[in-house]
């Protein structure tokens, strides 16, 4: 039971997260009026959820996160899961490649993150016969909420792994009795 909850507690930690950010994207227009997109954290919570745990995180938060955007926003239900989704599997798949602990790696991947999760989006909204509006501003949003992404996701990963470790166990780095060390027993 303890290792079980041990593992799903991260997890667990980033659905709420996701959920917390969601409702403030929705809720808090300061960076909507100032920058004329709303930045988006479901893409960088998905690079930190690819590099650290398993698939089932990894579908859990896509699907959650994308429903609960979906639903705090005009996209029809279920519209930004396929995109998330398709993001989590390929670093998921090819993570044992990436650099996890390099800043530049982990902005690199939520700038790409953060592009591709908006495009995902728009082009299934496009096949499902959806009419948004196209034009510069589009290009400007998709460049917004890309570095919005690359922003935010060292934030994650610094937030989540200090969470984590004030959470965890941490092994021993270093005992007290040496092997090497010799004893000597009686009385010389």
């Amino acid at each position: 039971m303890g290792v079980v909850a041990m593992k799903w507690r991260p997890t667990m930690f980033v659905l709420a997260a996701a959920f917390v950010a969601v409702f403030l994207e929705a809720s808090v227009g300061l960076f909507r009026n100032l920058l004329g997109a709303q930045i988006d954290v479901l893409p960088a919570l998905m690079v930190y959820i690819a590099l650290t745990q398993g698939f089932t995180s990894i579908v859990l938060l896509a699907v959650c996160g994308g429903l609960w955007f979906d639903s705090l926003s005009l996209n029809p239900l279920g519209a930004s899961v396929l995109p998330l989704l398709v993001i989590g599997f390929l670093i998921y798949r090819s993570r044992d490649l990436l650099m996890r602990e390099h800043l530049y790696a982990q902005v690199i991947l939520g700038v790409m993150a953060g592009a591709v999760q908006p495009l995902g989006t728009l082009f299934i909204l496009l096949n499902m016969g959806a009419a948004p509006l196209l034009g510069w501003g589009t290009l400007w949003q998709v460049l917004v909420m890309a570095a919005g992404a690359g922003a935010a996701t060292p934030l994650c990963f610094k937030w989540f792994d200090r969470v984590r470790g004030a959470l965890e166990y941490q092994p021993a780095t270093q005992i007290s009795f040496r092997q090497d060390r010799e004893i000597k027993r009686g009385r010389d």
